[in-house]
């Protein structure tokens, strides 16, 4: 017997579940897609672009986010998990290949990839349960719902225009909608978050490691749209430092201090199924934050001198103000309130939006970095506290 084949199919609930080499491989096919997704918005600025590439962004990571609760229950080192996590990698390489003509000829591939991959998980995990173990009836639910949510993404494929859009939102909504209720179907029931006996700490962690690929991405962007920009002048010099100080900034708001406190506090609560589904529904529209702010980071760093319209406007600052709320509503979660400086930084955002179309997208762009700035230190300055957390006397 290999040593793989010797692995336990369950995690040991015993001890805390660490991140594994198969997971951080496995993520990086998510690297691909957030590349292609932010290649996508990009070239076409137009609203119903947008909302296209938000419904496919909805997939990628409704794929990875389900993966990640599988990986916190089962382990990634058993020889079966590990080749299941492989044949999800090929499958979402070429899901992800397909984003940049998913709603044109590509879309069938799409959906079907999309599919497989989660349907194909959940009914390996329900054949390897076998059907007298507890988790057993949350799976059923789960392969319920996901088959449901399939069979809306392949019609999909095989419609076009605005049909093929509603069936992928209806697909989206379908999962999305699917944990708030329980997966809740009728004979089998419904499934409670106190059932979902996740290692909160894993989950937490794999959230973080998610945001820190999607920032990686946005810095990769900015250095390769510095390499072609026509011309390697000040403003464009400018441009780079100003883009990587906002990068830095956003990694500050979210990893100084939130993320570790994030881990206790799911660790710590007495339903951390219900705290890792809030992680869920927030991450998406952080991430989705970083991915917008990265496309920005493009504009400006290629064409710096450039009149800010309307379609670059909603980028340059709708990207860092979806960070920042997606940011506060996470403290929300964490720390019981709104940080005072995330509602500043977010009434700045806005109030730059009316001022951005009378300037260009360098001195928008240095705004909105120097906005992220300001919430970094503030923060900094004045640290949240955890409500279970000791009071020490000055």
């Amino acid at each position: 017997m290999s040593r793989q084949e010797a692995k336990p199919f369950l995690r040991n609930r015993h001890s805390h579940a660490k991140v594994t080499n198969e997971e951080l491989f496995f993520d990086l096919i998510y690297a691909f897609a957030i590349t292609q997704l932010s290649h996508r918005l990009l070239e076409h600025l137009t609203l119903a672009n947008a909302v296209q590439t938000l419904v496919l962004w909805f997939a990628v990571w409704l794929g990875w986010q389900y993966t990640c609760w599988v990986t916190n229950w089962f382990n990634p080192e058993n020889l079966r998990m590990r080749l299941m996590l492989f044949a999800l990698m090929l499958l979402g390489l070429a899901m992800s290949a397909t984003i940049p003509f998913a709603y044109v000829e590509a879309g069938l591939g799409f959906a079907l990839c999309y599919a497989a991959i989660q349907v194909g998980r959940t009914l390996f995990v329900l054949f390897n349960l076998g059907p007298g173990s507890p988790l057993a009836p949350n799976f059923r639910r789960i392969t319920g719902w996901v088959c449901i949510s399939a069979v809306l993404w392949i019609a999909g494929g095989f419609s076009e225009g605005n049909a093929r859009l509603a069936f992928w939102i209806a697909g989206v909504l379908c999962e999305y909608i699917a944990p708030m209720i329980g997966f809740a179907l009728p004979v089998l029931g419904r499934s409670a978050t106190s059932e979902w006996t996740i290692e909160g700490g894993h989950l937490a962690e794999r959230n973080q490691l998610f945001v820190m690929i999607a920032l990686g991405e946005s810095i990769l962007a900015t250095g390769a749209s510095f390499s072609s920009a026509p011309v390697l002048d000040a403003p464009t010099l400018i441009a780079l430092l100003t883009a990587f100080a906002g990068s830095v900034a956003m990694w500050w708001i979210y990893f100084d201090t939130s993320s570790k406190d994030g881990s206790e506090t799911i660790e710590q609560s007495n339903d951390p199924g219900r705290i890792g589904a809030w992680f869920h529904y927030v991450h998406v529209t952080l991430i989705a934050g970083i991915i917008v702010a990265a496309v920005a980071d493009e504009l400006v760093v290629h064409h710096p001198h450039e009149h800010v319209d309307m379609a670059s406007a909603c980028v340059i600052v709708g990207g860092p103000l979806i960070y920042l709320v997606g940011n506060a509503i996470y403290k929300r979660i964490v720390y019981g309130g709104f940080p005072l400086s995330h509602i500043v930084g977010a009434v700045l955002l806005i109030a730059l939006f009316p001022v951005s179309f009378v300037t260009d997208r360098l001195t928008v762009g240095g705004l909105t970095s120097l906005v992220f700035i300001v919430v970094a230190v503030w923060q900094t300055r004045h640290p949240r506290r955890l409500p279970h957390a000791p009071r020490h006397k000055a």
